[in-house]
Formats: C-alpha cells, sequence, structure tokens
C-alpha cells in the first residue's frame, strides 16, 4: 500500500489525481493540503492540512503528489525527496531542464522515484492513435498533425495562470500533453521550429502555438489556441494507404469534474458523432 500526501485540490488534484488514488487498491490517499473542504462521501478516509510541511514529516507517506501552481513545482519536489519521499509532479514539471536534472539526480543519489503526470497518454483518442499506428493499417505515416484547442476570451481566473513568469503559458501548459504524445509515439526528434504568440485581449503570456517536430521521413505540426470556437480536428493523420481524423475532445476530464468516476458504466465513452 503506497500512501499518498497530494499537494493541492484544484481541477488537477480534486479531479485527475484523487480519484485514482481513492480507486485503485494500491494507493492510499492519506492527507491532503488544501484550503478547500474535502468531500467526506467521496473521500471518507483523507485528511486535510494546511501546509506541506506535515507531509514531509509525516513517517506513513510514501508518495507526494504536487497538484500546486506551476512556480512552485521545483521547490516542492526538491523538499521532497530531501525529506525521503517519492514524488508525482503535474506538468510542466519545472520551468528550465537544468532544474528538472538536479530533481533527477537527487532521485537517484537517494533511491527514490520521480513521475510527470502526463495523464493525457491514456486519453481514449490518443490510445486509438496508438493502437491505429500499431496495426500499419495506414501504411507508411507521412504526416501527423494534432490540436489541441480551447475557446477561452476571458483571462483565466487562476491569477497566477495568467502572469508573466518562467514555466507559465499555454506552450508549458497544453503544450507538455502534445510533446509528450509525440515523443511518445515516434522518439525525440532531429529537430524543432515553431512560434508561440498571443491571441487574447490584455494577455500577457502566450496562450498559442505552432510547432514543427522534425523527423527524417515524418512531418509532424502541433497546434494550440485558447482563442479557437470551432476546433480544429483533434488528431489528423495520413499515410501510404490511408489517413485517421478524429474530432472531438476526450471526454475523461468532463466526467471526472461532473464525479462520474472511471468505475462507473459509460465513463470516458465518446458521443457518436465524435
Amino acid at each position: 500500500m503506497i500512501n499518498v500526501g497530494l499537494i493541492g485540490f484544484g481541477l488537477s488534484g480534486r479531479y485527475l489525481q484523487a480519484p485514482f488514488f481513492q480507486l485503485i487498491p494500491d494507493f492510499n490517499l492519506k492527507t491532503v493540503v488544501t484550503s478547500q473542504p474535502i468531500p467526506l462521501h467521496l473521500f471518507p478516509n483523507t485528511k486535510r492540512v494546511s501546509n506541506y510541511e506535515a507531509l514531509l514529516t509525516d513517517p506513513e507517506i510514501h508518495l507526494i503528489s504536487i497538484c500546486s501552481p506551476s512556480s512552485t513545482h521545483y521547490q516542492y519536489a526538491k523538499e521532497s525527496l530531501l525529506a525521503g519521499k517519492s514524488v508525482l509532479i503535474e506538468k510542466p514539471m519545472t520551468a528550465t531542464v537544468a532544474e528538472a536534472q538536479e530533481l533527477f539526480d537527487l532521485a537517484n543519489s537517494k533511491k527514490l522515484h520521480i513521475f510527470v503526470y502526463q495523464n493525457r497518454r491514456f486519453d481514449s483518442d490518443f490510445l486509438t492513435v496508438k493502437s491505429i499506428l500499431k496495426s500499419g493499417v495506414l501504411g507508411e505515416i507521412h504526416t501527423y498533425e494534432a490540436n489541441l484547442d480551447r475557446y477561452k476570451p476571458l483571462l483565466n481566473p487562476k491569477k497566477w495562470k495568467e502572469v508573466q513568469e518562467p514555466g507559465n503559458g499555454i506552450l508549458f501548459d497544453l503544450g507538455s500533453h502534445l510533446l509528450d504524445q509525440v515523443i511518445s509515439l515516434f522518439g525525440y526528434p532531429s529537430a524543432v521550429s515553431g512560434e508561440v504568440f498571443t491571441q487574447r485581449e490584455n494577455s500577457v503570456i502566450d496562450d498559442a502555438f505552432h510547432l514543427d517536430i522534425i523527423y527524417p521521413t515524418l512531418k509532424v505540426r502541433l497546434n494550440s489556441s485558447l482563442l479557437t470556437k470551432t476546433p480544429r480536428p483533434r488528431f489528423s493523420i495520413h499515410g501510404s494507404k490511408g489517413s485517421f481524423v478524429k474530432y472531438g475532445i476526450d471526454t475523461q476530464e468532463d466526467h471526472l469534474v461532473a464525479d462520474k468516476w472511471p468505475n462507473t458504466a459509460g465513463f470516458g465513452i465518446e458521443s457518436p458523432d465524435q
């Protein structure tokens, strides 16, 4: 049994992580650091604390999951490792490669585990993409395009997300998922080019990007925008024998936010038109 301490109980902590810790028998969600009340009918054995130091000093906690604002990830992860806890970090892991490497080196030196929470490797549509590519039904793949669009013209009510600081902006946010998916499919590229820019009124952070990921025989284009009202195809993949085009976003996040958990009928099932 892995006892878990969770830092943060917003969208990621409350909805994208806590239900899985609660349902998977290998985990026990022991403690959550939050100012918000914990719904005890969903998490009856979980207690609330007001500061993360309580997790560091609890000898029963094995894993600390960090779902706090991006700017805190490096500090919380480092202190957790120094306290002898393995860590799971919400993306983006850190603002710089140097910080990430330091955390991996520290974990290795203390024989601890460190993970980045890349939950969109388990999106239903992405699992379909993996299956299609593995089957070879499309032949030799020459074009892969993925889009992750939103329509949020108003600035995020979470003030920290709209601050111009390292680790903020859509490339670190949604871009983390798109890049992780591509690397998990095709490995590391030979080169990357692209552009980040700002589209929303009064925004001071980048809220759109396009990236070209260069492979020897494959062209990859990744796009994201917070000002796209009619979304582009989620995936558009073309090969020598055929194409696969997918519209609509994976439904798991919406189901989790509605407190429809993975052990309920219909979880993650998309509507027929998608």
